[in-house]
């Protein structure tokens, strides 16, 4: 094959420009041994084919290596001259058939005008490489590839026909040029697997017709199967090239039934809507564009009713096995409906589609002034249990509900009725709005078909029917005061809980009946209905009409009698920012809906748009923040976020973790956060249970910055736990179930309009620095040291008497570990050696195992060592850390020690019969800082030496000089970090590496960018050059780095990566305006691909590579792709990366920013022969 291909070249004029070469060689993956642009000279090209390798690997994947070329090859950014014309030509030698599908990427080939001639050898399937050829005559056939030459003349001669021949593609008009907003919807239901790349081909072609802008067309990608999930909304993208990457991006769902009624509602309800970028109201045309592969297994004339009612032109595309009909009905026209036997065969109707979307005009939008007597009436919601119990019973509820129906004032405006029917998940067979005459409704009753399904899921049915049936947008006519009622029938015992969204029902004010049959549970019927009385029972379904005439009475009855609800007086007219702390752990799993409801509910009491700010944040073992004070800017936003969050689940629960990390990444200036201007700082706690670690130091800091906490706990809470962290007692409110929140809401917008803003005078301090050291002990609380804690708790005691606390010299933190750390109080938690004292004699043994010495110094590093739990390092005072161990570390040391002495920080560790001398010596700042003793209870006999080392090292320390700042121009750095199976272990060293490389940098806007990029079989970018404006972000973002995995490490194609999605505009990269290029590779192992056309073109496009390798990777490589030989730098390991920090300045350094000279080109002649 590889003379082959050297015989093809021989015969092309690559030298005077005319021609480009590529090469891809693939298995399972592609590999691009060099790219269109590599080479410019044919001795180069020939060169790189003799010494191509065998890259091995199955199965065969023909397809994706097809869908990559079209992606990846056939592109400007590759050196394709696609678009001025150039004819563009594939070979393909194939020894195989594919193992995955070529219909979609052939035939999105042929649309590129890509002319393919595919040559197989006996072991090919013959009518896939004619599918794949440009036309059945390009697919050649040899039985060896020994006999290859016998079939060049015939390829030479078709190649040279064909191209003098082709003229490149005509472009499509652009398709209107009128301003829209076009959505489209994809079927990525378990049908439409293989038919997805076609999907996403024709939606790449369609946007490519539009005119896309912020004042002109915007897109929307929405892809469904059971739910719909939005891939990016009408204001996320401004520009056709950002829409296209996203498209391309676009990963094929999957899952069952599938829902259209439920996406076509969803798209009304979440993406044409102004907040997602929706211009309706200002009269642009919206469009949605449906591809669809099946019938609809919902019902989709409601949601396509209230799409036509809004304005909303759809077009509908279904292939054979979707239903024509249905996509006449939901099409806007008929004639809007489009048909396909196959997705490969989309390109069929873009022409049709274009004519169509043509046709579609500007809306003028008339203010409509209405006056409105307020009609009598009710919006009357029907549920039905359409579960596989009531299948024999199903006919009798569907004609209960006509009868009840018949009796209701529709057809004057007065009435409105829905139905939905459920079983697992709830489906919406109409909404209130959906039809406004008696007649349409029962015609739809009357066509009701089972459901099916188990199992019975009540609590999900009634909370949906309140997110998404009483809401003004379904037509739900509460908040004008018209009377909401429930009627449900019910044929068996609920499998999930109904006690939060019955009540959740109950505070919105809607009246609910429920009638069971006798599977039902009557108890549970009475908790459903509005009060015990409204929960009526037959035997038999079909006995319902005994029960009409008591239903119909007690509607009226009630109807007349119900008044909505009066508005909860706005909790505060002062601006405050607001955070919920919501305990997440495996006690409250039944409780959060009620937890989230009375977020809710609460969130819609503040004055968001104006004044108020709000965060959530769910902890159990950890904290996780659901969005920031700064996320969102609206009631509607913060409301939708809280209704879309789900319970983390986890143990223990941690609840002074989550206190400390609220005060350090919440209530922060750059999470939103206006503590400095002097705004309230509210936290409102709801939590389930005890604290399993101490809270007493976070509570302390909370209120130290001045944060108002309100606890509000459950009956299984610690009520003298809350009252220490509440801010003050009576901040302190108790509930007996979650369910019970809405009894406390009056005494917590009373706690909450208590709170006044805090004036901030500014403090002037002169301070003598005071000689002083912060100390912090980690002791090990493992199973192993059970015995011997209460002599390291004294020992502890012991050493603190001999510090100087109570005159601000000394500081002393104490944490415990097991397979994570747990801090019982921070450097800045006392001021006073008493209490300190105290706390210490109070610790307990925590326990557990096993014993990861490394993860709690690193933790150290990144939340003890640091300014906001007190340590005054960056003041130059010396920071002290004693370990207290019983065992050997079941993870490792290496790179978190390296990480402390890095810092400064002065380790002494100390050891009994169960360590690891050689692991303490190597924790230790020094090895004579080891000590070791039998049992702890020896601990006194090793205090003296300890201490006077303490004060020896402490005298002759010196805060680190910083390193001189790396270059005053500004630069754009890229680190790009192998997170290859192989640098597992090394991965945190490189880590910290990152982070002391940044802190050296000049970040700004207009100063120094940084971007991180991870790879090892494919590249993955954390953060691109504009992702983050200051040292601290980057930082914060480099600490949460985790590790990848995978293989091989395929170094050429991240480096290609780099160079197409990052050394970009649209990515920060300021190269156009010459600002230096950096790209810092940190790798551990050979590249599986070839580096030389990736690091070539790096190289032509001026960025500056500078590669660090480990003594594992290949230095030769690494000189070849660095820069120059120089500024290839080497370590054993990457816990010695501090060593190159030095050169790595150096070489930084010496990079100059480039002046940007315009080329000017001369074209004499044609570029084709």
């Amino acid at each position: 094959m590889r003379d082959f291909v050297q015989r093809v070249v021989e015969t092309l004029s690559v030298d005077d420009s005319k021609d480009r070469v590529s090469v891809v060689q693939y298995s399972r993956d592609p590999a691009v041994q060099f790219y269109l642009n590599t080479y410019t000279t044919k001795g180069e090209i020939l060169d790189t084919l003799r010494g191509l390798r065998h890259k091995g690997g199955r199965p065969l994947n023909t397809g994706a290596a097809l869908q990559y070329l079209r992606d990846n090859i056939f592109t400007a950014s590759a050196g394709s001259r696609r678009l001025e014309g150039i004819p563009q030509v594939l070979i393909l030698l194939s020894g195989g058939r594919s193992f995955d599908s070529v219909d979609a990427p052939s035939s999105a080939l042929k649309q590129m005008g890509v002319l393919t001639f595919a040559i197989g050898s006996r072991g090919s399937d013959s009518r896939e490489l004619q599918k794949i050829s440009h036309e059945p005559s390009y697919a050649l056939s040899v039985s060896e590839f020994t006999d290859l030459p016998s079939v060049q003349q015939q390829l030479q001669a078709s190649v040279e026909a064909v191209v003098i021949d082709v003229t490149p593609e005509t472009p499509t008009p652009t398709v209107d040029t009128a301003k829209k907003d076009v959505v489209f919807l994809l079927d990525g239901s378990d049908g439409t697997r293989t038919g997805f790349p076609a999907m996403r081909d024709f939606v790449e072609r369609v946007v490519e017709k539009l005119n896309v802008g912020e004042n002109k067309d915007r897109v929307s990608v929405v892809q469904f199967s059971r739910e719909a999930e939005v891939h990016f909304y009408l204001n996320t993208y401004k520009t056709t090239d950002d829409i296209v990457d996203a498209v391309r991006g676009l990963r094929h769902r999957g899952g069952r039934p599938l829902n259209t009624g439920a996406a076509l509602q969803y798209v009304r309800d979440n993406v044409f809507t102004n907040s997602s970028g929706s211009r309706r109201l200002q009269g642009v045309p919206q469009m949605l564009i449906l591809l669809t592969g099946g019938r609809s297994f919902d019902n989709v004339d409601a949601p396509a009713s209230a799409l036509k009612q809004q304005g909303v032109v759809v077009i509908g595309i279904g292939t054979r096995t979707a239903d024509s009909r249905e996509l006449q009905k939901l099409s806007y026209e008929p004639s809007f409906a489009l048909s396909v036997s196959e997705f490969t065969d989309l390109p069929s109707v873009q022409e049709q589609l274009s004519s169509a979307m043509g046709r579609v005009r500007p809306t003028t939008m008339t203010p409509t002034v209405t006056v409105v007597r307020q009609p009598s009436g009710r919006d009357v919601v029907f549920l039905l249990d359409g579960s596989d119990g009531t299948r024999t019973g199903f006919a009798a509820m569907r004609d209960f509900v006509q009868r009840v129906v018949e009796t209701l004032s529709v057809d004057d405006s007065k009435d409105r009725v829905s139905v939905v029917q459920y079983s697992r998940d709830p489906a919406v067979q109409f909404y209130l709005n959906t039809y406004t005459t008696k007649g349409e409704i029962l015609d739809t009753v009357r066509g009701l078909r089972h459901k099916g399904g188990k199992p019975l899921n009540t609590g999900a049915a009634l909370q949906y029917l309140r997110d998404n049936i009483f809401t003004a947008s379904a037509g739900s006519r509460r908040l004008e005061g018209i009377p909401q009622v429930l009627i449900l029938l019910s044929g068996g015992r609920s499998f999930d809980s109904v006690d939060a969204p019955s009540s959740a029902l109950k505070q919105m004010g809607v009246l609910t009946f429920a009638i069971g049959s006798r599977g039902s549970d009557s108890r549970e019927l009475q908790k459903i209905s509005h009060e015990p009385s409204y929960a009526l029972s037959v035997s038999e379904f079909t006995d319902l009409p005994s029960v009409q005439q008591q239903l119909q009475a007690s509607v009226e009855a009630v109807v007349i009698d119900v008044t909505p609800e009066t508005p909860t007086p706005t909790v505060d007219t002062a601006k405050k920012d607001v955070v919920f702390l919501l305990d997440g752990s495996d006690g409250t799993r039944t409780g959060f809906p009620a937890m989230r409801d009375f977020v809710e509910r609460l969130v819609e009491k503040l004055n968001v748009e104006n004044k108020d700010r709000v965060s959530v944040v769910q902890f159990s073992r950890e904290a996780e923040v659901h969005f920031y004070l700064n996320t969102y800017k609206t009631t509607d936003d913060i409301v939708d976020a809280v209704r879309g969050l789900r319970h983390r689940g986890g143990r223990p629960l941690n609840t002074g973790a989550a206190l400390q990390y609220v005060r350090d990444n919440v209530f922060t200036n750059s999470s939103g956060s206006r503590r400095l201007q002097g705004v309230p700082q509210m936290l409102i706690l709801l939590t389930g249970g005890r604290s399993f670690d101490n809270v007493d130091a976070p509570a302390s800091a909370l209120k130290q910055q001045g944060v108002v906490v309100i606890g509000i706990g459950t009956r299984t809470a610690d009520s003298r736990e809350l009252q220490k962290l509440s801010y003050e007692p009576s901040f302190a409110l108790s509930v007996s179930e979650f369910t019970d929140l809405p009894s406390v809401q009056e005494q917590l917008s009373s706690a909450m309009g208590r709170v006044r803003p805090t004036t901030m005078t500014p403090t002037v301090t002169v301070v003598r620095q005071p000689s002083g050291r912060d100390v912090v002990f980690l002791l090990d609380g493992s199973d192993g040291t059970r015995t011997g804690f209460a002599a390291m708790r004294d020992f502890v005691q012991r050493v603190v008497e001999t510090l100087s606390v109570d005159d601000s010299k000394d500081r002393v933190s104490v944490v415990q570990y097991s397979r994570d750390p747990a801090v019982q109080f921070y450097l800045n938690t006392y001021t006073t050696k008493g209490e300190i004292l105290d706390t210490v004699r109070g610790l307990r043994h925590k326990g557990g195992r096993p014993l990861n010495t490394g993860a709690a110094l690193q933790y150290l590093r990144d939340n003890i060592f640091t300014a906001s739990a007190g340590s005054r390092r960056l003041e130059g005072i010396p920071q002290v850390l004693i370990l207290l161990s019983g065992g050997r570390s079941f993870d490792s040391v290496d790179a978190p020690s390296s990480a402390l002495k890095q810092m400064g920080v002065l380790t002494f560790a100390i050891g009994s019969r169960g360590s690891d001398s050689r692991e303490l010596q190597k924790i230790s700042h020094e090895p004579s800082y080891a000590l070791s003793v039998s049992e702890f209870t020896d601990l006194p006999s090793v205090q003296q030496q300890l201490q006077a080392s303490v004060e020896a090292v402490v005298i002759d320390v010196t805060p680190e000089t910083p390193t001189p700042t790396v270059d005053t121009a500004k630069k754009d750095v890229v680190f790009l970090l192998d997170g290859s199976d192989g640098t597992r272990t090394g991965f945190p060293a490189m880590r910290d590496f990152v982070e002391r490389v940044v802190e050296k940098l000049n970040v700004g806007e207009n100063k120094d960018r940084v971007s991180v990029v991870q790879f090892s079989r494919e590249a993955e970018v954390h953060f691109y050059l504009n992702t983050y404006k200051t040292t601290d972000d980057i930082v914060d973002a480099v600490r949460g780095l985790r590790h990848r995995g995978g293989r091989p490490l395929n170094t050429g194609a991240a480096l290609q990566y780099v160079r197409d999605n990052v050394f970009t505009n649209s990515s920060g990269s300021r190269r156009l305006q010459g600002v230096p290029q950096m790209l810092i590779l940190l790798t551990g192992g050979r590249s599986f691909d070839n580096v030389d056309a990736p690091a070539s073109a790096l190289k032509q496009q001026g960025v500056v590579v500078i590669g660090i390798g480990t003594r594992t990777a290949d230095s030769r490589e690494l000189q070849k792709l660095s820069y120059e030989p120089s500024f290839a730098l080497s370590v054993s390991e990457f816990t010695d990366l501090p060593s190159v920090q030095e050169q790595l300045s150096s070489a930084m350094g010496r990079v100059r920013p480039t002046t940007m000279t315009p080329t000017v080109t001369v074209l004499v002649s044609a570029d084709i022969e």
